[in-house]
């Protein structure tokens, strides 16, 4: 068992702190909005507090799961951040999706106190945070990850180190990268199907087991044939991540074409007032 802070409680940090406490770690939580930790508390066996230092004061392992950037630096820093709280000898651990920038900047000042750092942005959406079956790509140092990775177990399906600092949050700009071009090609495909006259539950069925299937159309296409798109990431989330990933590419001098086409896209869908819509909500613009 491990003493443990969780900072926000949103669609995400919610479930994976729960899972925490289902494996018998003693778990600390913060949220901006109180309200969120007095519904975490009503579900589990937890402490609550009202800032992130309070949360984080004693912690073995400090979790954060917020919005972007800012959030990040609000949580962390200041007399009232977790850096604040938290002693010589602990992790934090990053679960939110942010540039490689900040996530070194972070880690270079927590190191300057003697905190241990690792960025581990996740995959699998609300879903696979409420099932303990993210995908978690992490970046830092083998002894520190070897530490953390115990208790991430409680939530992810596979945890692997990627590299030193900021690897974890360059492979989750790769996984947005395949997302945006695998869901504006879905979208596609369906709409075509639509538009030929076929059923595309049937055609889905047969072309899901050969070359063409993937995660998204297994889990997205009915959704998306039957114009429902109230659940899953918002298009506004995907677009701060698609952004992070134009933002890297320049910085590195890599070309992602496609990437910065389906934003635009996005874009469209946002202005149709899809903002809060699931990314597969990009099938809209073709209909």
């Amino acid at each position: 068992m491990a003493k443990v802070a969780f900072l926000g409680l949103g669609v995400m940090g919610f479930p994976m702190a729960g899972h925490l406490v289902a494996r018998g770690h003693d778990v600390a939580v913060y949220n901006r909005s109180a309200a969120k930790s007095d519904a975490w508390m009503a579900a589990h066996i937890g402490r609550a507090f009202t800032t992130p230092r309070e949360a984080a004061k004693g912690a073995e392992f400090v979790m954060a799961c917020l919005g972007n950037d800012d959030d990040l630096r609000m949580v962390c820093l200041g007399p009232d951040g977790a850096f604040a709280g938290m002693t010589p000898g602990s992790v934090f651990v990053d679960h939110t999706t942010v540039s490689a920038k900040i996530t070194r900047k972070l880690a270079t000042q927590a190191a300057a106190t003697g905190i241990a750092f690792v960025d581990a942005p996740v995959s699998g959406g609300q879903a696979g945070a409420e099932n303990g079956q993210l995908s978690i790509m992490c970046g830092g140092d083998p002894a520190d990850y070897a530490r953390v990775e115990p208790v991430l177990a409680a939530y992810s399906r596979i945890c692997r180190l990627i590299g030193p600092t900021g690897s974890g949050q360059l492979a989750k700009m790769v996984n947005q990268i395949c997302i945006a071009g695998l869901m504006q090609g879905l979208s596609e495909a369906l709409a075509f199907g639509q538009k030929a006259g076929l059923d595309g539950e049937k055609v889905v069925e047969v072309i899901s087991q050969g070359a063409a299937g993937s995660w998204q159309m297994v889990n997205r296409h009915k959704t998306m044939l039957k114009d429902e798109f109230d659940f899953g990431f918002a298009v506004d989330w995907m677009r701060k991540d698609l952004g992070i990933c134009l933002d890297a590419a320049e910085e590195i001098g890599a070309r992602l074409p496609v990437t910065a086409l389906v934003d635009q896209f996005y874009k469209d869908v946002q202005l149709m007032g899809g903002g809060r819509n699931d990314t597969s909500s990009l099938i809209r613009r073709l209909k």
